[in-house]
């Protein structure tokens, strides 16, 4: 089918048209696999892999030392610069064996505390144990995928990325109908292992080219550099799963696991569309950024990316709030609970979308001190908000401070990239 010629004309419509159908098609895969195990462990089991995705995200962090949008963004400086890949990925490396043995260990003889403080229970600790064995691959899984984000191969980041969601959907509901819940835990824990494998299938032409393994040293060379961006993940990813991790606990201990179970089935829903998003940023806003040096070209761009994206959003939006009783139906029966806090939820991740845009120019011009302040701000201020409405709202109340953090977040983003770019033209 022939590709109309205003999409031609707009890479990031071309990368959002490919990236919906992918979106589309694992959102169906994805409707699919959420009723059954709504249906088969409950809001407990919910609230239970929950708390494990949370944990996998964080160790995706830390076991890559946080040096993910680094990548991207020095790849895509640096593409035909073999010198400096050959700097970027020594240190690189070194920061991941680094991650990784710090994961592992930490994991691994940590077994028994961190599987009482995550799931309340020792029952878990072989899990953990399992995790720590996994870390190597998550780390170089995202190593990978910095590079290939780096270099905008958005057409076959696509094909890695609905193949390697099946064959690891597969994988889940294969292990749920043979051990239920403790299957789907397993399964979700070995997914990064199929990820990197897939990943290396379909790129690993590409990463030969790039990644000059036999010239590898364990020298650190951009160490400061990278540092600044795993300080950046370490305060974005590991402090935003923690926080959603103890948030799900302090709603299991003052209202019940069910309820945990609720917030995190909207959770669900919330991240399945935003994941369309996130492709979006690090393939194309991030690369974009980076060689973006004025306040007229940024405006230039990011009302570029708002009238592109804003409206598609908008639009999906609204259809989710319309038909959110037949959504929580149709995925988690018997989820009613559900239904009140698709308002709350959707409206903050419309804000959240214009906002995260706009932090993007932090990651792209290595804006360390206002990154690392405006995630503290929003993740305290989502923390705190929660723990007070949820005392007079119940679940609900979680996501009315969802909503609440990401309209203030999104002024505070804006005044501090705008006051950038005043003082860099003051200085010129």
């Amino acid at each position: 089918m022939r590709v109309p010629k205003f999409i031609r004309d707009n890479l990031l419509l071309k990368m959002t048209s490919l990236n919906a159908g992918v979106i589309g098609l694992r959102l169906v895969i994805s409707l699919f696999v959420q009723r059954m195990l709504a249906q088969l462990v409950g809001e407990t089991g919910i609230a239970k892999i929950g708390q494990l995705r949370n944990l996998l995200q964080l160790l995706t962090s830390i076991g890559s030392a946080g040096i993910f949008t680094g990548v991207v963004k020095y790849v895509s400086e640096h593409r035909d610069d073999k010198e400096q890949l050959r700097k970027l990925f020594s240190t690189s490396f070194v920061f991941v064996l680094l991650g990784t043995m710090l994961s592992f260990m930490v994991l691994f003889f940590g077994a028994g505390y961190l599987s009482q403080l995550i799931f309340d229970s020792l029952e878990y600790a072989y899990l953990i144990k399992l995790t720590s064995v996994i870390v190597p691959f998550i780390a170089l899984e995202r190593l990978f995928n910095g590079v290939i984000n780096g270099l905008s191969k958005y057409k076959q980041f696509a094909k890695i990325s609905i193949v390697s969601y099946v064959i690891s959907t597969g994988l889940l509901v294969l292990f749920l109908f043979q051990y239920n819940i403790d299957g789907a835990l397993v399964a979700i824990a070995i997914t990064p292992v199929i990820q990197l494998i897939i990943l290396l299938l379909v790129f690993f032409k590409v990463l030969r080219e790039y990644v000059q393994f036999s010239e590898l040293s364990l020298k650190i060379p951009l160490a400061k550099s990278l540092l600044a961006f795993s300080l950046m993940s370490f305060f974005s990813t590991v402090l935003l799963n923690y926080v959603e991790i103890d948030i799900r606990t302090m709603i299991k201990n003052r209202i019940t696991e069910a309820d945990a179970g609720i917030w995190t089935a909207m959770t669900n829903i919330s991240k399945n569309y935003l994941v369309f998003s996130n492709a979006i940023f690090s393939l194309y806003v991030l690369p974009k950024f980076s060689g973006i040096h004025t306040q007229k070209g940024f405006k230039r761009e990011l009302f570029h990316i708002y009238k592109t994206l804003l409206p598609l959003f908008g639009i999906g939006m609204v259809v989710v709030y319309f038909a959110k009783e037949y959504i929580v139906a149709l995925i988690y029966p018997g989820f009613t609970e559900m239904v009140p806090l698709f308002k709350w939820q959707l409206l903050g991740d419309f804000i959240r979308l214009a906002s995260v845009v706009v932090a993007h120019q932090f990651l792209a011009k290595k804006l360390v001190r206002s990154f690392i302040f405006t995630e503290v701000f929003s993740l305290a201020l989502f923390f705190g908000l929660a723990r007070y409405f949820v005392t007079y709202y119940g679940v609900e109340g979680v996501v009315m401070a969802h909503f609440i953090r990401y309209i203030i977040y999104f002024f505070v983003v804006l005044f501090l990239v705008f006051r950038y770019f005043k003082k860099q033209k003051a200085k010129h």
